[in-house]
């Protein structure tokens, strides 16, 4: 096997893994803090779920990223794509993680008995706008 097919498959096999994994982190870093609101205040379920899907939408644009660039022969750009893979990879990986956090500490402020369900999603965006950033790099690339 060429060694540029081999760096362009390991790109690929980064752009998906690691923006699976922050996902797999943020929405279970969210969640746990779901699970800690939901025994002090039940009635407020529907916003502790929607606060701990966000970051889920990282993974997401990995995998569309992933399904944009299989197709391309690596025989010329591994090391492209190499690059590129490592960087929506790494990028999703830290945007979901700091995603959780925020939509944690908004899921214990709603669960004390503060309304800041919209002000937590308006912060939930911004490390969300560096992971469409990334997808948006990759297939302009």
């Amino acid at each position: 096997m060429d060694v540029n097919v081999l760096l362009g498959y390991i790109g690929l096999g980064l752009m998906l893994a690691l923006s699976g994994i922050g996902s797999c982190y943020g929405t279970t870093i969210a969640g746990n803090a779901a699970e800690a609101g939901l025994k002090k205040d039940p009635s407020k379920s529907a916003s502790f779920m929607i606060l701990s899907a966000l970051p889920s939408t990282q993974g997401l644009y990995g995998f569309v990223a992933f399904l944009m660039s299989i197709g391309r022969d690596f025989s010329q750009q591994g090391l492209l794509m190499l690059g590129v893979g490592a960087a929506v990879g790494f990028i999703c990986l830290f945007s979901a993680i700091r995603q959780g956090q925020v939509a944690a500490n908004g899921i214990n402020g709603i669960a004390q008995g503060h309304d800041v369900m919209v002000n937590t999603m308006i912060y939930c965006a911004l490390p969300e706008f560096y992971a469409i950033l990334a997808l948006i790099a990759a297939l302009m690339v």
